[in-house]
């Protein structure tokens, strides 16, 4: 259902934001819900050591995450970044290695817990096109 299409080098990345409907239907604990139920399959995945292995800041990383999905879906301004939040998430994750199996065990995670949650297909297929597209970005090796 949600399909995952190759990584091409060079290749212009064509995405948009997901619609602020979808952050509507999940309400800000709705969005916490989801991104941590995400970043729980993340602790048990291949792509685990790409995160802090201790709790503490296993929790920081969820939280700071989940504050840039609920902005880039058209939640509340909650994350702490003035500049063009795709952009800088694509900078930030130019510090790890991250190769396309990387990135589809990744997809694959995100796929699991967006297919948990009890929203308008659209929406989560629309939430979908953005992660599978905008995750291109963050390829580098």
């Amino acid at each position: 259902m949600y399909e995952i299409s190759d990584t091409k080098k060079g290749e212009k990345v064509e995405f948009s934001n997901p619609p602020k409907e979808f952050f509507e239907a999940l309400g800000v604990e709705g969005m916490r819900r989801f991104m941590y139920d995400f970043y729980e399959r993340i602790s048990q995945s291949d792509i685990a050591h790409f995160f802090p292995q201790e709790e503490e800041e296993f929790e920081k990383v969820k939280q700071k995450n989940t504050d840039f999905f609920i902005q880039i879906c058209g939640g509340p301004a909650v994350y702490d970044q003035d500049e063009d939040l795709n952009d800088y998430m694509v900078r930030f994750h130019e510090q790890f290695s991250i190769d396309e199996r990387a990135r589809i065990e990744w997809l694959g995670t995100m796929r699991e817990a967006l297919e948990e949650l009890d929203i308008d297909e659209d929406l989560k297929r629309a939430f979908w096109e953005y992660v599978e597209a905008f995750s291109k970005l963050c390829v580098n090796c």
